[in-house]
């Protein structure tokens, strides 16, 4: 079955650190471009972080930049997000995102909240 679940998510205090993971299933992980969204309650959802499939290409939301951090593992099927210097303003349900041979996949997301 084709798929991707997150995984990592949490509540921690402003300032915390938190990573996710997100690990693909029934598809050609090495061969797909991967991403990260996020959606906050009441507000669009909206692009994070993305990374090429040899993992040496990122880019990122500027509210991001320099906080956050992705990474991938293709012999593990699994890329990550390394969230730093977390903000409330980062309370948001974070999905990951494969693009594979013409097709996008979503995960169900899995819920961060920022929050002392």
């Amino acid at each position: 079955q084709v798929q991707v679940a997150e995984s990592g998510g949490g509540l921690v205090q402003p300032g915390g650190s938190l990573k996710l993971s997100c690990t693909a299933y029934g598809f050609t992980f090495s061969t797909s471009v991967m991403n990260w969204y996020r959606q906050a309650t009441g507000k669009e959802r909206g692009f994070v972080a993305g990374i090429m499939t040899g993992g040496d290409t990122t880019n990122y939301a500027d509210s991001v930049k320099g906080r956050f951090t992705i990474s991938r593992d293709n012999a593990k099927n699994t890329m990550y997000l390394q969230m730093n210097s977390l903000k409330p303003e980062d309370t948001a349900v974070y999905y990951c995102c494969a693009v594979s041979g013409g097709m996008v996949y979503w995960g169900k997301g899995t819920p961060v909240t920022v929050s002392s």
